[in-house]
């Protein structure tokens, strides 16, 4: 006997997220402002040692080098044409640019055109992929989906019992095998959905490293198997991040993107670190000009089950300010 779905319970409003958000990015925040006298307000007299401490200030947050240097570049830029004499117009101008770079990242993920639309879930270890799932589950349910679990990581019988549990909460149902092969879990899963008009598939897979070549070949077996199952599947093929691992997400991205060729990714425990400016610094793909950022599709600022929600750049520039 399979649980039925519960009504989901209602959404917060927008603005308990957005208080969420602005305490979630506090650590960041601190890293732009000290005190109650931010960067721009301390300089009423634009100079270098602004735009020196401005720089830092961004690096210091991950952003990295390149993004940063970039983004002092187009504000003494601005700052000429438009004849900026003083910090706080200049802070505007700087918020402006700043969501204009994150903004290519906003995309919102649309599960309507497959059912079930199958979401295939990576990252590395302790990155927080299961409890991600979890929320992810709780947000599908609120727009009114139904959802099932796939618990692709087989090697942890730890992470089995965490999206069991989270199953459990979200009464969904969770599709498990102990010591089995990760693809044929999500094979039966998603052949279970199909029966059932179930709409969407969230399939957990187990934490690795990039350089765990042998798991990452693992891993591109497990979306071949998927394909199998679904021929147009997995229909988004998600990487966790862990807020906290800084500028070293890029490197994760790239590898499995090189792997997987990712739709989007989710940034987590952004509420533990100094370092959300990393966001920023996804914006920017290396060496591929022209060419559009992996979209972030989720943020999550907290452990609460509604701590994670999609990523909406002004939001995001605003809770930083």
């Amino acid at each position: 006997m399979f649980p039925s779905f519960s009504k989901p319970s209602a959404t917060p409003e927008p603005s308990s997220w957005l208080a969420r958000l602005r305490a979630g990015l506090s650590k960041t925040r601190a890293v732009l402002a000290t005190d109650v006298s931010d960067l721009f307000s301390r300089y009423p007299k634009i100079d270098d040692r602004l735009y020196d401490e401005l720089e830092t200030a961004l690096i210091t947050a991950d952003v990295g080098v390149r993004v940063a240097e970039q983004l002092i570049e187009q504000l003494r830029r601005l700052q000429k044409e438009r004849k900026i004499a003083d910090g706080a117009a200049l802070r505007d101008v700087f918020r402006q640019e700043l969501t204009t770079l994150i903004s290519p990242l906003e995309h919102p993920l649309d599960v309507s055109s497959h059912r079930p639309f199958v979401i295939m879930v990576s990252g590395v270890n302790g990155a927080g992929k299961t409890t991600t799932i979890g929320k992810l589950a709780k947000h599908f349910q609120s727009q009114g989906k139904s959802v099932m679990l796939a618990a692709g990581d087989t090697f942890r019988a730890a992470a089995r019992e965490q999206l069991t549990t989270w199953g459990e909460r979200n009464n969904v149902t969770v599709i498990s095998q102990e010591g089995g092969d990760a693809a044929a879990v999500i094979f039966d899963a998603i052949s279970a959905a199909k029966a059932r008009g179930i709409d969407i598939v969230l399939a957990d897979t187990a934490g690795r490293l990039p350089t765990q070549l042998h798991l990452m070949d693992e891993i591109k077996k497990i979306k071949r198997v998927i394909a199998k199952a679904d021929p147009t599947a997995p229909h988004e093929t998600l990487l966790v991040l862990d807020a906290n691992t800084g500028q070293n997400a890029l490197v994760q991205t790239k590898a499995f993107n090189d792997a997987l060729g990712l739709t989007g990714l989710v940034v987590t425990k952004l509420d533990g670190t100094a370092k959300g400016g990393m966001i920023a610094a996804l914006a920017v793909r290396p060496n591929a000009q022209n060419a559009q950022p992996i979209p972030v599709r989720f943020i999550g600022v907290g452990e609460s089950i509604d701590d994670l929600k999609p990523f909406v750049a002004r939001e995001f520039v605003d809770a930083l300010f």
